[in-house]
C-alpha cells in the first residue's frame, strides 16, 4: 500500500494458483459424488437399459433378480408410470435434459433407454441384480442416423420458433459473379462426453422435503424441475452439487434418471444413491450429434469473398427441439456482401443429443474455416493473407460494428510464436526425414454471453469476507477468481476469503455454461462489494463518523481499513461494528429487464443473453496453429506443436485461463483425430474408454497458448468476455488444414484416421 492508501498489490489480472488446489492434490475435496449428507442406511440403485432402439416391452422375468441377496426393490413402468409429470427441455422453457421419461409406459424409444431400476443394500447385489433382469421386447424398426429410411429431416426454422435462417443479398448471384469458387461437404461425427466423475445422484427424504446430491451444472433447473415432477413445492426441494469432476456440456439440466432414483428413495423410505455405469452414461445423458456441412465460397481474383453459402443438417431426437444451431456465427466471421444459411434438424430414434464444449462452433467452424484453407489454395494466398483481406470491423449479417475485433492481431501473434513464416506454401515441400510435414491454421471465434446471477456477500469486523452463491466450481477456477475478487473489492487477503458454492441454499445462480460462468457471477460479486463499500463510506462519513465531512464515493477498502484519498483511514472492525455488514446482489446485464431476469433466475429458467447488450457484437477471438507429420510410407499422423493465440476482453487471471485454453486445445486435437461414437443402426457400440478414443498424455504435443490483450469497454463494464470454450474451436480445421498441406489430401470429414492419407 502506497503513502495514500492505495493497494498497489491488486490480486485480479496477475496469476494466482488454485484456492482449492491443495485439497484436489491430497484428496480432500469433496465432489458431487462424495456428498452424502447427514442422513445414513443408503440404499443403492442399479440401471437396466433397453437393447432395442424401438419397440415395446412385452414382459420382464424379474425372478432371478428378485434372489439375489440384498435386493430391495426392482422397479418398472408398472411401478411408476404417471408419478413423473411431463416437463419441457431446459431449451424449449423447461427443466430436463430430455422431455422423454423413462419407466411412464412400456414404449422404447432408443436404445439405452431405462427400463429398470434395481435397488438393493450394496452396489454390488443391485448391479448382479440388474445383470439378472430378462426383458422381452417387441422390436418395430428404428432409425440411427443420416439418410436411414424413418429419419425425418425439418427445417430448423420449423421445429425451433426463434431461428430465423439467415439471407443477405443475393448468394447465388454472388456465387455467379466469383472468380474463384469451393463447394465442398463436411462431416462430423457423434461424440460423447466422457468426464471422470460419472453420472451419479442421492436421493434422500425428510418428510416432504427432498434432498438431492448430484453434479449437475445447474442447481435451479434439478431443483424446480424436479419440483414439477414430483408435484412438490420447490421450496421443499434442495440440490447439492459440490466440487464437479468434468461436465463441459454434460450435467446439463435435469436428467430424466434423477426422478426415478427420488421416487425409489421415497418407496423405500431411506436415502437411495446410483452410480451408473460408464456405459449407461453413453444415453442418461447427452452427447454432440453429427452434423453435416455444405459450404459454398466465391471469391474475386483479388480474393475478396463474394458470398457465403452454408447449409447445416443436425441430428436430433423424436421428442426434443433440441438443436445447437451455429450458422450464424459463420455467417458473421468474415466480410461478404452476399450470404445464404439453411439449418435442418434430422430426427431419429436415440436420446436427446446437448451441448459439449462449443456447441455449435466445434463442428461449424470445422467446416467454414477447412473451406476457407481450400479458397486460399485455389487462389494461390496465404491462408492468413485471405482472412485479413476478408477481416471486418463491422458484422456482415447484423450491421453493427464488433465491440473490438483483434483477429488479425491473433494471428499475428500466433505466426510470430508458431514460426509461420517459415511455411513453404506447395502442400508436400516440407520434410523431416520419412515424415511429410504441414502446417495449418483457423480462426477461433466465440460469442461472448452474459447472465443474471445473485450473489451474498459478506465483510466480518475480523477482515473477514465470505462469497456465497448456488453457483458451480466445474474446475474451471471461478473459486479461485471470486475469492480474488473479493479480495480486491473488500481490501482483505485472498485467504481470508471463503467461496461457498453449488447449493439451492446460496441465492440463486444460473447455468455453468456458454462461458458465462466469469461473466456474470464476477459482475454479481463486482455489484456486491460495490454495496458494502457503500454502506461502510456512508456510516463512516455521516453524522458522528470518524470521517465525517469526507466524500464517501472517494473512500475505498484495502489492507483492513477505509482509507480516505489522503490516506486518513479507520480500522475495518471500526467501521463494520460487531455485526459485520452483508448483502446479496442481484446483477441483471446491461439491457435486460429487470424483474424478468430475475424471475426466471429464481424460478431455474435458462437465461444466457449475448453480451454488448445489442449496442455491439462482441466475441472472442483467436487463431489455431497446428503443425502436423504423417509419414510418407505409413500414414501414421502425429501433431508435433498446437500454438493458439486468443483474445478474450479482460483477463482475470492468467493462469488458470492458460490451464483452460490448453485444455480445450488438447480436446481440439481428439476432436480431430481420435473421437467417434461408432454407430451400428441406432445404438452405440463404443460406449467406454477402452474403445472411445480421448487423448491420452502420449498423444500431446507441445501445447502452448498465448493471451492477446483486447482491452473492452463496451461488452460489459468489467471488460469480461469469458474463454473457457474458446481453446477447442478451431483446432480439428487447423489440423486438417495441416494434413493437406502435408500431403495434399483434403479430408473433410472426421475423425482423421490413417487410412485417409495411407
Amino acid at each position: 500500500m502506497d503513502a495514500h492508501g492505495r493497494e498497489s498489490d491488486r490480486h485480479l489480472g496477475q496469476a494466482h494458483t488454485r484456492v482449492e488446489g491443495p485439497d484436489k492434490v491430497t484428496g480432500r475435496a469433496l465432489y458431487s459424488s462424495d456428498l452424502t449428507g447427514p442422513e445414513t442406511g443408503a440404499a443403492h440403485a442399479a440401471l437396466v437399459t433397453s437393447t432395442i432402439a424401438r419397440g415395446r416391452i412385452t414382459g420382464f422375468d424379474l425372478a432371478a433378480a428378485a434372489r439375489v441377496p440384498g435386493v430391495l426393490g426392482i422397479f418398472t413402468h408398472r411401478d411408476f408410470a404417471g408419478a413423473v409429470a411431463p416437463v419441457k427441455h431446459l431449451m424449449a422453457g423447461g427443466y430436463v435434459n430430455s422431455s422423454h421419461r423413462p419407466l411412464d409406459s412400456d414404449a422404447v424409444a432408443y436404445a439405452g433407454q431405462i427400463v429398470a431400476l434395481v435397488v438393493a443394500e450394496t452396489l454390488e447385489a443391485a448391479e448382479a441384480a440388474a445383470g439378472a433382469v430378462t426383458v422381452s421386447y417387441a422390436e418395430e424398426p428404428a432409425a440411427g442416423g443420416f439418410d436411414a429410411p424413418g429419419a425425418e429431416t425439418v427445417r430448423l426454422a420449423d421445429l425451433k420458433p426463434h431461428h430465423e435462417d439467415i439471407a443477405r443479398g443475393d448468394a447465388e448471384a454472388g456465387l455467379r459473379e466469383a472468380t474463384v469458387r469451393v463447394e465442398a461437404r463436411y462431416a462430423t461425427p457423434v461424440q460423447h462426453h466422457n468426464p471422470i466423475e460419472l453420472f451419479t445422484t442421492r436421493a434422500a427424504w425428510d418428510g416432504d422435503r427432498l434432498t438431492v446430491y448430484e453434479p449437475t451444472r445447474y442447481v435451479g433447473a434439478v431443483q424446480h424441475g424436479l419440483a414439477v415432477q414430483l408435484g412438490l413445492n420447490p421450496a421443499n426441494v434442495r440440490v447439492v452439487a459440490g466440487l464437479i469432476g468434468g461436465h463441459f456440456g454434460s450435467k446439463f439440466a435435469l436428467s430424466q434418471h434423477t426422478a426415478l432414483v427420488a421416487l425409489a428413495a421415497r418407496r423405500l423410505g431411506r436415502p437411495v444413491s446410483l452410480v451408473p455405469s460408464r456405459r449407461h452414461c453413453f444415453t442418461i445423458a447427452n452427447y454432440r450429434p453429427e452434423s453435416r456441412h455444405t459450404i459454398r465460397l466465391g471469391a474475386d481474383r483479388t480474393g475478396r469473398f463474394t458470398a457465403l453459402v452454408h447449409e447445416a443438417e443436425t441430428v436430433t431426437s423424436r421428442f426434443d427441439p433440441f438443436v445447437m444451431e451455429g450458422a450464424e456465427v459463420t455467417a458473421s466471421l468474415y466480410a461478404c456482401p452476399n450470404i445464404r444459411t439453411e439449418e435442418r434438424a434430422v430426427r431419429v430414434d436415440r436420446n436427446t443429443p446437448g451441448p459439449m464444449r462449443a456447441p455449435p462452433e466445434v463442428p461449424f467452424l470445422f467446416a467454414l474455416e477447412s473451406a476457407v484453407d481450400e479458397m486460399a489454395v485455389a487462389l494461390g494466398m496465404d491462408p492468413i493473407d485471405l482472412r485479413r483481406l476478408n477481416d471486418t470491423a463491422i458484422d456482415p449479417v447484423s450491421g453493427k460494428p464488433f465491440s473490438t475485433r483483434p483477429l488479425m492481431a491473433c494471428f499475428d501473434a500466433g505466426a510470430r510464436a508458431f514460426g509461420w513464416s517459415r511455411r513453404v506454401p506447395r502442400p508436400g515441400a516440407m520434410r523431416d526425414g520419412p515424415w511429410r510435414v504441414g502446417l495449418g491454421c483457423a480462426t477461433s471465434v466465440r460469442p461472448v454471453k452474459i447472465a443474471a446471477a445473485t450473489m451474498r456477500v459478506r465483510l466480518g469486523p475480523d477482515g473477514s469476507a465470505e462469497v456465497a452463491c448456488a453457483h458451480h466450481e466445474i474446475g474451471n477456477g471461478i473459486t479461485t477468481l471470486l475469492a480474488m475478487g473479493a479480495a480486491d473489492g473488500l481490501g482483505v487477503p485472498v485467504e481470508r476469503v471463503t467461496v461457498r458454492l453449488g447449493d439451492t441454499d446460496l441465492p440463486a445462480a444460473g447455468i455453468s455454461g456458454g462461458s458465462s460462468t466469469t461473466t456474470s457471477l464476477m459482475s454479481a460479486l463486482a455489484l456486491g462489494c460495490r454495496q458494502i463499500r457503500e454502506v461502510l463510506a456512508q456510516a463512516a462519513t455521516g453524522q458522528g463518523g470518524r470521517l465525517a465531512g469526507r466524500d464517501p464515493a472517494r473512500l475505498r477498502l484495502a489492507g483492513g481499513r477505509l482509507i480516505a484519498p489522503d490516506g486518513t483511514g479507520i480500522a475495518l472492525a471500526e467501521a463494520i461494528g460487531s455485526e459485520g455488514v452483508e448483502t446479496v446482489a442481484a446483477f441483471v446485464p446491461e439491457g435486460g429487464d429487470r424483474d424478468t431476469a430475475l424471475k426466471g433466475l429464481h424460478g431455474g429458467h435458462i437465461g444466457l443473453a449475448f453480451g454488448g447488450a445489442g449496442k455491439a457484437v462482441a466475441w472472442a477471438f483467436g487463431a489455431q496453429f497446428a503443425e502436423v507429420h504423417v509419414h510418407a510410407e505409413t500414414g501414421e499422423i502425429r501433431v508435433a506443436r498446437l500454438t493458439g493465440a486468443f483474445a478474450a476482453g479482460r483477463i482475470l487471471n492468467p493462469l488458470t485461463a492458460k490451464s483452460q485454453l490448453t485444455g480445450g486445445m488438447i480436446w481440439g486435437l481428439g476432436s480431430a483425430l481420435l473421437e467417434e461414437t461408432v454407430l451400428d443402426g441406432a445404438a452405440y457400440r463404443n460406449p467406454d474408454l477402452a474403445e472411445y478414443l480421448v487423448p491420452t498424455a502420449a498423444d500431446v504435443p507441445e501445447v502452448e497458448a498465448l493471451l492477446v490483450p483486447d482491452p473492452d469497454d463496451q461488452v460489459d463494464a468489467l471488460g469480461l468476455k469469458g474463454l473457457g470454450e474458446l481453446g477447442i474451436i478451431g483446432v480439428n480445421a487447423a489440423i486438417a488444414n495441416a494434413i493437406h498441406h502435408a500431403t495434399g489430401r483434403r479430408i473433410r470429414s472426421l475423425p482423421i484416421r490413417l487410412e485417409d492419407v495411407a
